[in-house]
Order: structure tokens, then C-alpha cells, then sequence
């Protein structure tokens, strides 16, 4: 809810590689997707996810770390670090409940789609039709809640809790004095994250459902997927984690929480990351939502002028790379968590901790990388990338190559002229020379490098050829 973790991970997994009316769906979902493709990868060991994450947890000083890994539809790996209490020193286990704060929006957007799925309501119903009393309520819709392009004020944007969460409040109370204002701008238009979307969307489900939010949870989901350590909004009691945080750069302290009915249908699930794993490949293998259902859900929002948002309803979309990331963070007094999922390999990373002063997108990029298909290089005859890059950068320094080691085309382009002016232009010394990553292009390995010449920083591209011959160095400025 307060911190957007969505955005770290987004940045970080960045190195990595319009609907009709609802009907009631013509076949099972899981059936419909049961067929879909996975693409294998190598399998993560315990013990390099378990040195990894605690080294982690102790890198940032975290209070408290709980970890789920799931591999190819089965989850493979759960451990706790640190304390759920700092007061009686109470270890994490795998069955402590931490807020999940904005992970909660999946959930919610998920049960907007089960009454769709069951013709109970369609995501392009207007927002008038439960609520008609809000501005611009009949041209706003239930997926545009979802997709965050309504335009309503978000009745929680700081990262403290204020004076006003600090009394005790009502999710219609928070509707009623936030989504009566005026626009933010034109629904459709901009993409704005807004709490308060998601409270109209969870009493939506109410309304139609005739259940409470929890309780709807509770039958529908928690209890069809197997989450047994999963709750809504509830009571202070066992298994359940003490949140911390910390002013300036002090020791971490009790967080004060969001007074009752703050967090609400946006922000107030607490579960384990076991739990939220098992949440996730129920998503993956089409047990909870049909075909048309899982893609409102997980397809990015365009805006009016075709820019994408690269968010679904309730989940953040990060389609570049080798695999579709499906992804959300969250964070309420005292807690920060992140869960993310890539239906291409069946495998997910939940992470969450009691204290909201941390970022866990390096953590779960770690893992992540681990779990995405890598696109396969070509095998080459010959060095490694980095020591046929020392070799070729001392040759192109003394204004020699070795030409044997090069293709015809790349001998030729390298003239006397341009091997004299290479020796002239990268005097000095190399130092820090490294290879970033190597993929594949038009059947050759290509290595990104990175170094220094003299001091100043300068970046290349070798392209290889399998019979290990060097079709192009092209060094630049960074």
C-alpha cells in the first residue's frame, strides 16, 4: 500500500532478460490451460536459496525474513530468518503470518473476476451501478478500478501513518471522502496508483456477493487453494509477526499500525509466503479463473493513447526479457513483502518481512533470475569471452591482430587506417575488464563487456562465430 515495491523489482528484472460483456465460462479453467507449455530450467538448490536469503537478511539487518520458492508447479523451499519479536526474541517459522499489505490487490481483483467468471458481474460494468453517488462514477468501470486509471484520489500516498489513520475508519467511509472529489484526470487517460480503487472494488464484491470481504476469501480462495496460515483483517493473535520500523537511520522499533479499516480490500491480508506460492500456481494452472478471467487479470492496461501501463488488475506485468514476470509488493506499517510469479516455468518467489524499511526486489531478482528460461547460447570453440577479449584488446592497442582469430569480413573492415587510429585512441592501460552477460544473435555468442582504458570507463560488444572467430569488437563510450 505505501511504499510501491513493484517499482524496484520492475527496474531490477529489467536486466533479466478491450473485453465484451462477462458470460459464465464454456469449460473449466484449468482444463483450458492445462495444455500450456513449460519451459524447463535447471533446479535451485535449498542449500544456495537458504545462503542466499540469509545472507541477504543479514546484509540488511532485517528483524524478521520469510522465504517460498516454488519450481515447476511444486513449491520446493520455505525457511524463516530472524525474529517475528524482537520482545521474547521468537523465531520465524514457516507458519508466521505477516501483513502482505498491496499483495492483497490481486486477491481482490481475482474474487472482482470469480463473480465475473460466474455471470454475476462484467468488468465493464460502470462503477454507478453499486455506487452512483461518486464522481464520474458512470464512466468509470470495475476493470478500471483494477488497472488504477479511474482518475479517484488515493487515500494513502505518504510512507508514515498519519494523523487521520490513526482513528478508526470504514472502507465507505474512506470512498465516500476520497471518490467523491474531483478527478485526478480523465479515467483512461493516466496511470496513477489509487488505494482507494481498490476499497470500491472490494465492496463491490461484497455487494454482489452478499458474503464480507473475508469471509468471501475465506470460502472461495483460502480455503479452495489450501492457505491455511492466510487471513483477512484479522485480530492480533498467535503465528502473527510484530511489525518494526525505524526513524532516520535508528534501530528499529514497534511500528505504530494503520488504525481499523484503513488497510482494507487494498492492503489487509495477512498470510505466509508458502501460502501466497500456493496462491500463485492455483493463478498459474487456471484452478480459480477462466482463460478470458486469467488474462484481465494478468494483461497489461493500455491508456487511450496506446502507451502501455504495464500493469494488469491487481498485478504488475514485466513482459520484457526471456519470460513474462507477473509480480506485486507491498508495504504497511511495519511490513514490507513482494510476491512474484512466471507462468512460463511454473515458479514463484514470495518474500516478506516485518519491517517497512527495506527493499526486497534485489532478493527476489536474485531468485528470480534462477527461475527464468535463459535464451541458449552457442557453443564456441576456443576461450572464454573474457580471455578472448584480453587477448583481442592487447592486439587492438599495439595496432596488431591477430587475423587467424578473426572473420573474413571483420579482417577486412579492420584496415591498417583503423587499427592505427584504435592505437592512438585507447592508449593506456585496460584495467576491469568484465563480461556482463552473453546471448545469442544471428547464431553467434555475443558478449557484453565493460572496462577501462587509462581510467576512462568504455563498453564493447564481441560477436562469435561457434567456430570461435571474432565477426566483430566494437568498442564505445558508455
Amino acid at each position: 500500500m505505501r511504499r510501491l515495491i513493484i517499482g524496484s523489482l520492475c527496474a531490477a528484472l529489467t536486466a533479466l532478460g478491450a473485453c465484451g460483456r462477462a458470460a459464465a465460462p464454456a469449460r473449466r479453467p484449468e482444463a483450458a490451460r492445462a495444455a500450456a507449455p513449460t519451459i524447463p530450467v535447471a533446479p535451485v538448490s535449498a542449500e544456495w536459496l537458504d545462503s542466499v536469503a540469509g545472507h541477504y537478511a543479514a546484509e540488511e539487518h532485517l528483524v524478521g525474513l520469510s522465504v517460498a520458492v516454488a519450481q515447476d508447479g511444486k513449491v520446493t523451499f520455505a525457511q524463516g530468518y530472524g525474529y517475528s519479536s524482537l520482545a521474547d526474541k521468537a523465531p520465524v517459522t514457516t507458519q508466521t503470518m505477516f501483513a502482505v499489505g498491496s499483495v492483497t490487490k490481486e486477491f481482490t481483483c481475482t474474487a472482482a473476476l470469480m463473480l465475473q467468471d460466474s455471470g454475476k458481474l462484467s468488468m465493464q460494468d460502470p462503477v454507478a451501478k453499486w455506487f452512483p453517488n461518486l464522481t464520474r462514477a458512470a464512466d468509470i468501470t470495475l476493470i478500471d478500478l483494477g488497472n488504477h486509471v479511474s482518475g479517484y484520489r488515493d487515500y494513502y500516498p505518504l510512507d508514515f501513518v498519519d494523523r487521520e489513520m490513526q482513528r478508526p475508519t470504514t472502507p465507505d467511509s474512506v470512498i465516500q471522502e476520497y471518490a467523491t472529489r474531483p478527478l485526478d484526470f480523465e479515467p483512461g487517460t493516466r496511470w496513477s496508483y489509487s488505494n482507494t480503487n481498490f476499497d470500491i472494488l472490494g465492496r463491490v464484491v461484497e455487494k454482489v456477493s452478499g458474503e464480507a470481504f473475508g469471509d468471501f476469501l475465506a470460502r472461495h480462495v483460502f480455503g479452495r487453494v489450501n492457505m491455511p496460515y492466510s487471513r483477512y483483517a484479522p485480530s492480533p493473535g498467535n503465528w502473527m509477526a510484530t511489525g518494526y520500523t525505524s526513524f532516520a537511520l535508528g534501530a528499529p522499533e514497534p511500528a505504530e499500525p494503520e488504525a481499523a479499516g484503513w488497510d482494507g480490500m487494498a492492503g489487509a491480508i495477512w498470510s505466509t509466503p508458502s501460502d501466497l506460492a500456493a496462491w500463485d500456481l492455483a493463478l498459474m494452472e487456471g484452478k480459480l479463473l477462466s482463460p478470458r478471467s486469467y488474462q484481465m487479470l494478468t494483461g497489461a492496461r493500455r491508456l487511450s493513447d496506446g502507451r502501455s501501463t504495464g500493469y494488469g488488475c491487481g498485478l504488475s506485468v514485466n513482459d520484457r526479457g526471456n519470460a513474462i514476470v507477473l509480480s506485486h509488493g507491498g508495504a504497511v506499517s511495519g511490513f514490507s513483502a513482494l510476491n512474484a510469479f512466471v507462468p512460463a516455468t511454473r515458479s514463484a518467489v514470495a518474500l516478506l518481512t516485518n519491517q517497512d524499511f527495506g527493499d526486497l526486489g534485489p532478493l527476489a531478482s536474485a531468485i528470480l533470475r534462477k527461475l527464468i528460461p535463459q535464451m541458449s547460447v552457442p557453443a564456441i570453440t576456443g576461450p572464454p569471452p573474457l580471455a578472448a577479449a584480453q587477448a583481442f584488446l592487447a592486439g587492438f592497442q599495439r595496432g596488431q591482430v591477430d587475423r587467424a582469430t578473426l572473420g573474413d569480413d571483420f579482417s577486412a573492415y579492420l584496415t591498417p587506417e583503423r587499427l592505427a587510429a584504435a592505437r592512438r585512441s585507447m592508449a593506456g592501460r585496460i584495467t576491469d575488464l568484465a563480461v556482463g552477460g552473453t546471448s545469442e544473435r544471428g547464431g553467434m555468442e555475443v558478449a557484453d563487456l565493460s572496462f577501462k582504458v587509462g581510467g576512462r570507463p568504455a563498453t564493447a560488444l564481441m560477436y562469435r562465430t561457434p567456430d570461435g572467430k571474432i565477426q566483430e569488437f566494437l568498442v564505445y563510450r558508455p
